[in-house]
């Protein structure tokens, strides 16, 4: 049985912070960005992605101990570099000092996300491909890069147009170390896509959306049971996934046995305050 502890914690938010290095790391080779983009921080990692970019957070922080002024210094100092704000995913059983370091130097709350986990076993590798099924599931090829990252951004922003640095940076994810990506088919036509990063032995599952005339047609279970069968196989104990309260990706993970363990607050700092 699992607790939600700190070693649990540390195992989940380590995942997404050495996920997110990969993901900075990669766009930075493509795009030809000689700075740095990360670096280590009271226990976790901040990463760059670019000013703009998800990919440009913090994950970690206050999971080994307290959080010092010194490293809040050479966090912000790294991002005000890159003129870029500080995002900072939070784990409520960081150190208590975290908080009391965020309130005192100007942050903001912006956003809450449940994470959620759940063992894997054998069983779950058996659980796909489902033959029975009407949507089909492969992992697309390299060159399909930027068609895969255009269905996905369509599916998250349907009624805008993708800009071509968002696309950018949903094509750079694509080679990241311990990335895998997954598109879902529907009689040959594409329906959706979601990712998945391993570091070990956990599975993150994250970058899901299903285009607005596939939606419940049970693409987001498919490429789930996917991801969990590949996970299984690729050795990982662990899967885990963070989604919007209250959702329907919450209610997807929650019929495929996934439970919340806690809710994370993002934390947000801007250079005009």
């Amino acid at each position: 049985m699992l607790f939600a502890d700190l070693p649990l914690a540390r195992r989940l938010e380590t995942t997404d912070a050495l996920a997110s290095v990969e993901f900075a790391r990669t766009w930075a080779r493509l795009n030809s960005f000689a700075g740095d983009v990360f670096i280590p921080v009271a226990g976790g990692h901040a990463s760059f992605g670019g000013v703009e970019s998800p990919l440009t957070q913090a994950f970690g922080l206050g999971l080994n101990g307290p959080v010092t002024e010194a490293d809040m210094t050479a966090m912000e100092e790294f991002y005000r570099a890159h003129g870029a704000p500080v995002n900072i995913e939070t784990c409520p059983l960081a150190d208590p000092s975290l908080l009391k370091l965020l309130n005192e130097r100007g942050y903001r709350p912006i956003e809450y996300s449940n994470v959620f986990v759940r063992e894997l076993t054998g069983g779950d590798s058996r659980e796909w491909p489902d033959a029975t099924g009407e949507v089909r599931v492969r992992r697309p090829a390299l060159e399909e890069a930027e068609s895969y990252s255009l269905l996905v951004a369509k599916s998250y922003f349907e009624n805008a147009e993708v800009s071509p640095a968002l696309l950018d940076i949903f094509s750079s994810c694509f080679q990241a170390a311990g990335a895998s990506f997954f598109m879902a088919e529907v009689d040959g036509i594409p329906a959706g896509g979601g990712m998945m990063s391993i570091h070990q032995g956990v599975a993150s599952l994250g970058g899901a959306g299903t285009v607005p005339e596939f939606r419940n047609r049970g693409v987001q279970k498919a490429l789930l049971l996917a991801r969990l069968a590949t996970a299984a196989e690729s050795g990982c104990d662990l899967a885990m996934v963070a989604t919007n309260p209250g959702s329907g990706s919450q209610r997807n993970v929650e019929r495929l046995g996934f439970r919340v363990v806690y809710t994370r607050m993002k934390f947000l700092r801007e250079w005009n305050q």
